[in-house]
């Protein structure tokens, strides 16, 4: 079975090709730039011996069914293609960001769904609007294949009441339902099943922390093998320190910001979204260039990391309390995976709380799964590498297998 996986952007389209019978790559690449006078299309191709062809096209994509037009033609070109006919291609998985409390699950998708996801777009409305593009122009591009959504928010419907509602009238939440959501929550629910295959253990008995560091910044806490708790709210902005959002920070500030500078609701938006976080504190949100000032002795520099860095400490402090015991932490995404001096600041001095990082295989931790801690801790610090689009495809092909029982 081959199935496409798209996660659709305002500007872009992204997309990676399987082949489920050994879960290999076949196809990925990107269109981006959409709409804008020069667009840019690249495919890199992936053999079965591992050998690999790249294909980059400057093209003029003046919208997203455009778009997947092209990707189309590339994926069957006589040359280039991954596929002789796009009709070998049995389903398509879309990353949906914004599910609601509609889906607790991945979902093949038909008009109701549909109509649920647009109804969620006041919940996500920079993210579900693309995403139902996507949909939209794959249905059209695909009119064979199955098209299944999955969703970011599904993994944290296991959050209880008390984890995810907010101390504001209780009506908001009956009528509009407001309360946290979650998010990343396709690659903290793949990488806590490596967790389990890992460590040779059943994920419902197990009790992790995930800790997703990317651009974008969240953690899970895990027990049992489903989500009690995680640090992003009713949007993306919540909880950890990230590359432009602030996280975290007094429900106040935006009334402080108006009534002082005379900045607008959208001001207030793009600045913490977009200027704030590591970029709004040192200048930079890409975390090698953060850590390259510290070494040129950056003072706000510093100040950013020690930031990131203490609130991720603390936020794993409140999920040990929630936990009660705890089995093991896992560092994912760009920075969890490529950065050991952010895990080792993340992980220092929690020795009573049975978590010994060792800085010697902290260091060597390469491209597979790494064991971290040392040999006398007694939670396990892993390495896991995220891999979303895997996940994506993984639930599509069990979502078109359930729908044929």
């Amino acid at each position: 079975m081959k199935i496409l996986v798209i996660n659709t952007g305002s500007s872009s389209i992204k997309y990676e090709l399987f082949d489920m019978a050994d879960h290999r790559v076949m196809a990925s690449g990107i269109a981006e730039r959409i709409g804008e006078e020069e667009s840019l299309i690249i495919q890199k191709n992936i053999l079965s011996n591992g050998e690999s062809t790249e294909i980059k096209e400057a093209v003029l994509i003046a919208d997203h069914h455009e778009g997947m037009r092209h990707i189309v033609d590339l994926l069957v070109d006589e040359e280039y293609g991954a596929v002789r006919d796009k009709n070998e291609i049995a389903a398509v998985g879309h990353r949906v960001v914004h599910g609601g409390e509609a889906f607790h699950s991945t979902t093949i998708i038909d008009e109701e769904v549909i109509a649920a996801i647009k109804r969620n777009i006041p919940l996500a409305p920079l993210h579900n609007p693309p995403n139902l593009i996507g949909i939209e122009v794959a249905r059209e591009a695909f009119p064979d294949a199955l098209q299944v959504a999955v969703f970011d928010t599904a993994f944290h419907q296991t959050i209880p009441m008390r984890a995810f509602l907010y101390a504001i009238p209780f009506e908001l939440y009956e009528k509009e339902r407001v309360r946290r959501y979650g998010f990343h929550g396709t690659s903290h629910a793949y990488v806590a099943e490596r967790a389990a295959e890992y460590l040779g253990r059943p994920l419902g008995e197990l009790n992790l922390i995930t800790i997703h560091l990317g651009n974008g910044a969240s953690m899970a806490a895990i027990k049992n093998g489903k989500c009690v708790d995680t640090t992003m709210g009713m949007t993306p902005l919540a909880g950890l320190v990230m590359g432009t959002r602030s996280g975290d920070v007094d429900p106040a500030l935006p009334f402080f910001l108006t009534d002082h500078l005379g900045m607008s609701p959208k001001d207030i938006d793009t600045l913490l979204n977009n200027e704030s976080g590591l970029k709004g504190v040192c200048g930079t949100n890409d975390m090698r260039e953060v850590i390259e000032k510290i070494d040129a002795g950056d003072s706000r520099a510093k100040i950013a990391l020690d930031l990131y860095t203490y609130r991720i400490k603390k936020y794993m402090g409140a999920y040990f309390a929630v936990l009660e015991i705890l089995d093991a932490v896992v560092f994912t995404a760009g920075i969890g995976e490529n950065s050991p001096y952010v895990r080792e600041l993340c992980s220092r001095g929690l020795n009573r709380l049975g978590m010994e990082i060792d800085l010697e295989r902290n260091k060597l931790a390469g491209s597979g799964i790494s064991e971290i801690n040392s040999q006398n801790s007694e939670v396990k610090i892993l390495v896991i590498p995220t891999n979303e689009e895997l996940k994506i495809a993984q639930e599509t092909k069990k979502a078109i297998a359930n729908s044929l029982k």
